[in-house]
C-alpha cells in the first residue's frame, strides 16, 4: 500500500505556492482598474486554501523520504493538479472561458507548451496575459528541477545517465537535491532578469518585455498580444534567439560556469551538437529560400534565425508565417520541433542527448556486424553507456513514435483535417506550441477546434512533457505490486 502523504503534502504545497502567486496579476488589474482584479483574488483564496488543507491533512507523513513509485506518482500529480487551479482565473474571470479552454490554457502555459485556446489577446486585462506569463515560467522553472532531481534517479528514458554527472540526489534525500534545485533557480532568476533588461534596451514596451521575459526562459511562447512577434522584428527577433538558445542549453552547466568552471559547458556533448544541428538547420532553410530569390540575405537571415530558433526550442513564437516559406523549409522546421533542447534544460521534445545515444547505439551495432567478436560498448562523450540507459532510450523513442501517430489520428477523427491533426499532435506531444491548419485561427488559436480534440492535445502535451514513461509507468499493475 502506497502511502500518500507526502504525495498530498508536497503537492498541496506547491498549489499553495501557485495561489500566492495570483497576487502578482491581481495587483496589475486593480491598478489599472481592471474589475477582473476580484476574480485573482477568489481564484487565488480557493487555491492557497484547498493547497493549505490538503498540506495539513499530509503532514503526519513528512518525516518518511520519498520512495520510486511515490517520486513516479507525485511528479505526474504535480502537473495534473496545478493546471486545474492556474484554470481558475479563466473562468471566473476573463475571458470566462470553459473549463475545456480553461484547463488547457493552464497546462499548454505549465506544460511551457504555448498552443492558445484564447482568441483576442490584444481585448484581455493585462492581469491574464501576465498570468499566462508566469504559469509558463513556473512550468519551465519545476521542469528543470524534475529533469535534474526525479528523473534520472526514476530511469526515464536514459535520463539515469547523468546521474554519474553528481547528480544522485532522491535516495540521500534532500540535502543534494535542495543545492542543486536552489543554484539553478538562481541562474533561471538572473536570465530572465537579464532577458528583460535586454528586450526594454531595444525598445520593447514594458508589459510585453515582462511577459515575453517569462515566456522566453521558460520555452513556452506565450505572447501577450495576438501578432506574437511579428509586431518586434529587429533587433527584439536577435535578443529573443539569443535567450531562447541560453534556455535550451543544461542549466547545471551555467551553475558549474558561476563557480569558475566553463570548460564543461563547451565540452557537454549535447550543447555542442545542439548548436552544431541549429546552425544546420538556419543554413538549410536560408540556403533554399535565397534559391528560390525570395528575399535580401540579412533579412532572411534574421527571420529564419528567429523561427528556427523558436521551434527548435520548442518556444514557439512566431514573426512570420512559415507555411509560406515552402515544402522543403516546412519539413525541417517539424524535423528541428521533434529534436528540442538539451536535458536539464526549460526546451522540451525528445531532446537532444537521446537522439546522440540512439546514434551511437547504431553505430555500435553497425561495428558488432562486422566485428562479432570484438567487444564495443556504446560511448557518448567519452564515457560508457550503460545498456540499461540504451534500452530505456529505445523504449522512449518508441512510446514516442506510437503515441504521436495515436494522437494524430485521434485528432483526425475528432474532424480536424490532415495538416491540422499533424500539426496539433506534433505541437502538443513535443511541447512546441505552433499549430497550422484550416481549423486554426490567423492567430494561432486553436479555440474553433472541437472539446475532443482539445482534451486530446490537453493530454498529449501532459504524457510528452513529462517524458512519456513517466506516465505511463503509472498504469502497470506490476510496477505497483513490485
Amino acid at each position: 500500500m502506497i502511502d500518500l502523504r507526502p504525495i498530498g503534502y508536497v503537492t498541496g504545497l506547491l498549489v499553495a505556492v501557485l495561489g500566492l502567486a495570483m497576487a502578482v496579476p491581481l495587483a496589475l488589474d486593480y491598478s489599472d482598474g481592471s474589475a477582473n482584479w476580484g476574480a485573482f483574488l477568489e481564484a487565488g483564496f480557493l487555491t492557497v486554501s484547498a493547497g493549505l488543507m490538503t498540506a495539513l491533512a499530509c503532514q503526519s507523513g513528512t518525516p518518511r523520504p520519498l520512495t520510486l513509485r511515490q517520486s513516479f506518482l507525485l511528479t505526474s500529480l504535480i502537473w495534473a493538479a496545478l493546471p486545474f487551479f492556474g484554470a481558475l482565473p479563466f473562468i471566473i474571470g476573463a475571458p470566462h472561458a470553459s473549463f475545456t479552454d480553461a484547463y488547457f490554457e493552464a497546462m499548454s502555459g505549465l506544460t511551457t507548451t504555448g498552443t492558445t485556446a484564447f482568441p483576442d489577446l490584444d481585448d484581455l486585462p493585462r492581469g491574464v496575459n501576465l498570468w499566462r506569463g508566469i504559469l509558463q515560467w513556473l512550468g519551465g522553472l519545476g521542469i528543470v528541477i524534475v529533469a535534474m532531481v526525479f528523473l534520472p534517479v526514476m530511469k526515464v528514458g536514459g535520463m539515469q545517465f547523468f546521474k554519474s554527472e553528481g547528480f544522485d540526489t532522491l535516495g540521500k534525500v534532500l540535502p543534494r537535491a535542495l543545492d542543486i534545485s536552489m543554484a539553478m533557480i538562481r541562474i533561471y532568476v538572473g536570465l530572465t532578469i537579464a532577458c528583460m533588461l535586454a528586450y526594454l534596451a531595444v525598445g520593447m514596451v514594458p508589459f510585453d518585455a515582462v511577459v515575453h521575459s517569462l515566456t522566453t526562459m521558460s520555452t513556452g511562447g506565450f505572447s501577450s498580444t495576438d501578432e506574437s512577434f511579428s509586431i518586434y522584428s529587429g533587433a527584439p527577433e536577435y535578443v529573443a534567439s539569443v535567450f531562447m538558445i541560453l534556455a535550451a542549453l543544461p542549466f547545471i552547466r551555467f551553475v558549474q560556469l558561476t563557480q569558475g568552471h566553463g570548460t564543461p559547458l563547451w565540452r557537454d556533448v549535447q550543447v555542442r551538437a545542439f548548436l552544431r544541428w541549429l546552425a544546420y538547420a538556419i543554413a538549410a532553410i536560408v540556403a533554399y529560400r535565397m534559391f528560390r530569390h525570395e528575399a535580401d540575405f540579412l533579412p532572411t537571415l534574421r527571420e529564419v534565425t528567429f523561427n528556427v530558433v523558436s521551434t527548435f526550442t520548442g518556444t514557439g513564437y512566431a514573426s512570420e508565417d512559415v507555411t509560406k516559406w515552402g515544402h522543403f523549409s516546412f519539413v525541417v522546421l517539424i524535423i528541428t520541433g521533434l529534436i528540442g533542447g538539451c536535458t536539464g534544460s526549460t526546451g522540451c521534445s525528445i531532446k537532444v542527448f537521446r537522439y546522440l545515444i540512439l546514434f551511437e547505439a547504431v553505430k555500435t551495432q553497425i561495428r558488432r556486424l562486422y566485428a562479432p567478436h570484438r567487444v564495443i560498448s556504446v560511448q557518448l562523450g567519452g564515457r560508457p553507456v550503460d545498456e540499461e540507459v540504451v534500452n530505456s532510450v529505445i523504449a522512449f523513442f518508441s512510446f514516442f513514435i506510437l503515441g504521436f501517430g495515436l494522437l494524430i489520428v485521434g485528432l483526425s477523427l475528432a474532424g480536424l483535417s490532415t495538416q491540422t491533426a499533424l500539426t496539433g499532435a506534433w505541437t502538443a506531444i513535443a511541447n512546441v506550441g505552433p499549430a497550422w491548419g484550416p481549423e486554426v485561427a490567423p492567430s494561432g488559436a486553436i479555440n474553433q477546434f472541437p472539446d475532443s480534440a482539445k482534451w486530446m492535445m490537453t493530454a498529449g502535451m501532459f504524457v510528452g512533457r513529462l517524458e512519456m514513461m513517466t506516465v505511463l509507468v503509472l498504469v502497470l499493475p506490476r510496477f505497483w505490486r513490485g
